[in-house]
């Protein structure tokens, strides 16, 4: 497949290197703004701007099977993807930071008015961000949450304490509510599938999956005890804090927004209904204080920067705030806000990789998510009508994988080895990101 990037940011080098080894890649940018990532990567390279023609000339866009656009102008993406669809059949996808170009500027195939010409695919990395910290926030003490299944089954991520009953306990022991399975474990900044051997360590980070209802059960006895989230405190108050914040007053939870900007602080008062919003710096221990921000439940740092998120992130945590969700824009920084101590950071770049991926892919298998930046992958795999019934112990997979859950009609299913698959079923799999093109290819319907 021949794909057109166009960004030579930090985003593109995440796709880059995602799709380079199999696909043939040309990078569209000016010189400067190329990152130092892309020495590393076998791809062509064309300096300019690809809303020139000549440019997308130069780098043979007509014979382009994908153009993403994904420099950090929204103006310049959206009008080199609507040049592209006027010169070529690639499909287009278009990164925007803007939520009136995701919502309202009629850009897409379904606008009512898109004159003949579109963009197929509108990436909003800010929403998928909130997403997943809203979420996260509305489970106590989860690291990760994901729904399947209409919500009916979902994947949760806990951390297990020096003091809970799971350490050194062998997973066949461990008395889990019917219905959940464990299917991952990150230790030591590695993630495994674990078998009922695999003895469960202080530390390790805990992939359950299972039904929602079995779940909660699960993180009452195990990890929370009828603790719930009543207080949040957001740091920033730019697209994501206001967002965030619009959707968790649909909780009824007593939030709290800081943003520094003056000016901000008097648009968030009138988009928000309940919260209450503060002008102030989230650096400022004094501040921190006296909105008595070490009573939150969860304090969550969405600004910009990742050095400031950083800092307010530590300052609560000295405060006492048991849980703190930290934004983070650099990927790289993943790893070292949580080696810090900070309880869960989110960059918005792998779920905007999910999504570059599910809307490449016209097979019946979507990505329906990734944890531990990339390390495990959960996909759905839809079994085709002429699939022969077998039990899943007998399934002769190429590499280690878990089958969490099966949608069978209007039935969820959370399986054993002696549950049989059958066709049309939707199957609902675990594995590791190094693991996940083998089952792919494994269940791939052409």
């Amino acid at each position: 497949m021949k794909m057109i990037l166009f960004g030579a940011n930090e985003v593109g080098s995440m796709i880059a290197s995602e799709f380079y080894a199999d696909n043939d890649i040309t990078v569209i940018d000016n010189e400067e703004y190329k990152c130092d990532a892309f020495n590393k990567l076998d791809v062509s390279f064309v300096d300019g701007n690809a809303s020139n023609v000549e440019i997308l000339k130069q780098a043979n866009v007509k014979d382009a099977d994908v153009f993403i656009a994904c420099t950090d102008s929204d103006e310049l993406n959206i009008v080199a993807c609507l040049t592209v669809k006027k010169m070529s059949k690639a499909c287009t996808m278009c990164f925007v930071r803007k939520e009136e170009y995701k919502s309202s500027l009629g850009i897409t195939k379904d606008a009512e008015y898109n004159f003949g010409f579109y963009v197929d695919y509108v990436i909003w990395p800010e929403e998928l961000l909130t997403q997943e910290i809203f979420r996260i926030i509305t489970v106590a003490k989860a690291l990760d949450v994901e729904h399947f299944a209409g919500g009916k089954a979902r994947l949760l991520e806990y951390r297990i304490a020096p003091n809970s009953v799971l350490v050194n306990s062998m997973i066949k022991n461990c008395e889990f509510p019917k219905d959940t399975l464990i299917v991952g474990v990150t230790r030591n900044g590695e993630l495994f599938i674990p078998s009922g051997e695999t003895v469960l360590h202080e530390d390790d980070k805990v992939i359950f999956m299972g039904l929602s209802n079995s779940l909660d059960i699960l993180a009452g006895k195990f990890f929370h005890e009828k603790e719930f989230v009543k207080k949040v405190a957001i740091i920033g108050g730019g697209n994501v804090g206001l967002k965030l914040a619009k959707n968790l007053e649909k909780l009824k939870l007593d939030i709290k927004v800081i943003e520094k900007d003056e000016k901000r602080c008097e648009l968030l008062s009138e988009e928000l209904s309940s919260s209450l919003v503060i002008n102030g710096d989230g650096t400022d221990l004094e501040l921190l204080n006296e909105e008595d921000i070490s009573s939150s439940d969860v304090v969550v740092s969405v600004t910009n920067n990742d050095e400031k998120n950083l800092l307010c992130s530590l300052l609560v945590k000295q405060l006492g705030v048991k849980r703190v969700i930290s934004r983070v824009s650099k990927g790289a920084n993943v790893s070292l806000f949580e080696k810090v101590g900070i309880d869960i950071a989110i960059s918005t770049k792998t779920a905007s990789l999910n999504e570059i991926k599910n809307n490449l892919c016209d097979t019946n298998i979507d990505i329906l998510a990734t944890v531990e930046q990339g390390m495990g992958e959960v996909m759905e795999i839809e079994l085709p009508e002429n699939y022969q019934t077998i039990k899943i112990m007998e399934l002769k997979l190429p590499a280690k994988a878990i089958v969490g859950v099966i949608q069978r009609r209007n039935r969820i299913i959370i399986p054993n080895g002696a549950t049989q698959i059958m066709s049309g079923d939707n199957l609902i799999i675990f594995t590791t990101g190094a693991n996940a093109p083998a089952i792919r290819e494994y269940f791939k319907v052409d």
